[in-house]
């Protein structure tokens, strides 16, 4: 079986280990008791009883167990690596809402105000307020599908039809490019943002699993089982696998992505965006088509070599209210993960922070560079290549220092502090604080060296509090509380903007700023991985028991 997806498995140990305690005889009498009581073999917890079947005295508890079936091999991994190359977010989530802002932008009246939900409101307004209500709706659709994505071997479907639909979107975008279409334009943005969010998300959820089947970890399963290394030994390795996995995921996609770039700008000339505002238009259309196309190719091998590790058995209820029990037992259970739950809200605070900053930016940015879809698609370069920098030296200074993830971690927030200092200085000026074009360039390389290093430190975070075998649901559960933090950050800026007689577009920095402040001290002081792992032992350990009765 799967090592990603069993809570707790037990090792045998080597005949030389040390006497097992009382509370350890208590476990493998209760394991066998299962057996006993069990007609099959698939209900949730009864692989722990194949590792722990009849151990001898002196038995070692490893955290995870290993299944030549299930071994990650290369190809997979550089299968994985491909999928997260195509799904760069240069679709849905950089050139879409360009594409967007920019037809909002023809289609307003004189003062920049177009009607929008019953009320004439500003572009920048517009643009956030579609942002929350995409997050709000992509709360629906995790807890939907996010509380059973842990259950059976059907989880890559899941990837594979969100993706289905966000081609198609991507695509769909070839008929919207004028003015009089930005209503369709809005729907294909929102739409759009949910597409991309939820398959990244679903991705990323795959690779605690990837890395703890890999070879490396088998070694180091067998050493701690052995006795020669201990096991906060065991974790670190475990902790820098992911680490290993995440980053490079992100390092290579980057690479790629510059590459992409480059073929963009090709295309850009041929269509000839400098032209004409119609050219410009088409230009954004074709390019979204062309990403969506190249990510559609990178996506195949993943989706055929993928392989399907088992998620726990739903036995008894059938799989949605498996599901839907899981939901609310993490939702009534997490107070006794109480790392969880503290990283949870700074998850969510820090999240809220740096998504809004992220679209307040661009949406500043857009209007700096009049949306010209050639020097947009330069400064993404520029982004994207500083982004690969960051994380490849981000992940060196941590293998080379010997430094933990929630150390890593700190710098990034610190980083997204300055950044919203930076933007919350431009209230007072216009010399600077995002209203000049260097200040973009400067930008955007800042932003690749020193902040995107979230987008992968952020994932093997919750990774690090997420109890074995609860993956998925974990993954959504943050999602849904990351999304739930996109909906109310935009919404409040964007009633911000409205309600400043100026219109002041960068009034919200004063609101992220100080959010971003109150997220960094709360991770800093209350966040505690090493308190974690022991929390998550005990909550997995009360699981088995209760499964048990």
């Amino acid at each position: 079986m799967s090592a990603s997806n069993d809570p707790g498995l037990h090792v045998a140990a080597a005949p030389d280990a040390a006497p097992p305690t009382q509370d350890g005889l208590a476990d493998v009498e209760a394991l066998q008791e299962q057996r006993a009581s069990l007609d099959h073999d698939k209900k949730l917890g009864l692989d722990i009883l194949q590792a722990a079947d009849s151990p001898e005295d002196g038995s070692v508890i490893a955290p995870d167990q290993f299944d030549d079936k299930y071994r990650t091999s290369k190809k997979e991994i550089w299968a994985y690596y491909a999928y997260y190359i195509g799904n760069n977010g240069l679709t849905l989530f950089n050139f879409a809402p360009t594409a967007f802002q920019n037809l909002l932008s023809q289609a307003a009246d004189s003062n920049g105000n177009l009607l929008f939900a019953g009320k004439v409101r500003s572009i920048n307004s517009i643009v956030l307020l579609s942002n929350g209500i995409s997050f709000a709706i992509q709360i629906v659709v995790f807890l939907v599908i996010g509380s059973f994505a842990d259950f059976g071997q059907w989880r890559p479907n899941i990837l594979i039809a969100l993706s289905i639909i966000a081609w198609a979107i991507g695509f769909g975008w070839l008929g919207v490019h004028d003015a009089s279409k930005w209503e369709a334009a809005t729907g294909l943005y929102i739409i759009g943002l949910i597409a991309y969010q939820t398959t990244l998300t679903f991705w990323t959820a795959a690779f605690p699993g990837l890395a703890r089947n890999t070879a490396e970890m088998k070694q180091k399963a067998d050493e701690l089982v052995s006795g020669s290394i201990s096991r906060e030994e065991y974790d670190y390795a475990d902790t820098m696998k992911r680490s290993q996995l995440s980053n490079i995921a992100f390092y290579i996609q980057s690479v790629g992505e510059v590459f992409i770039l480059a073929i963009i700008v090709g295309i850009m000339f041929g269509v000839n965006v400098n032209a004409t505002t119609a050219n410009n238009n088409w230009g954004l259309s074709v390019l979204i088509a062309f990403a969506s196309g190249v990510w559609l190719l990178l996506s195949i091998p993943w989706f055929i070599l993928e392989k399907r590790r088992p998620g726990q058995d739903p036995a008894p209820r059938n799989i949605i209210m498996a599901g839907l029990w899981q939901l609310y037992h993490a939702a009534t259970q997490i107070l006794r993960l109480k790392q969880s739950l503290i990283y949870l809200i700074g998850y969510f605070l820090l999240g809220d922070s740096l998504n809004t900053t992220v679209t307040v930016i661009a949406t500043l940015q857009n209007t700096i560079v009049s949306y010209n879809t050639l020097q947009l698609t330069y400064l993404l370069i520029v982004g994207i290549a500083a982004q690969a920098v960051g994380i490849y030296s981000f992940w060196w200074i941590q293998q080379r220092f010997y430094l933990g993830t929630k150390t890593m971690f700190n710098v990034i927030a610190v980083a997204i502090i300055l950044l919203d200092g930076w933007g919350m200085i431009g209230i007072w000026t216009q010399r600077f604080g995002f209203h000049n074009t260097w200040e973009v360039w400067v930008y955007q390389t800042y932003y690749g060296l020193f902040v995107c290093p979230w987008y992968s430190y952020s994932q093997i975070m919750i990774s690090e509090v997420t109890p074995r075998g609860k993956e998925f649901l974990f993954f959504s559960l943050f999602s849904i509380i990351g999304k739930t933090s996109s909906f109310i950050g935009p919404i409040v800026s964007s009633a911000i903007i409205d309600a400043s007689p100026s219109g002041n577009n960068s009034l919200p920095f004063y609101f992220l700023f100080g959010l971003s402040l109150l997220s960094f001290g709360l991770l800093l002081f209350f966040v505690d991985l090493a308190k974690s792992r022991k929390e998550q032992e005990v909550f997995l350990e009360e699981e088995k028991r209760r499964l048990n009765r």
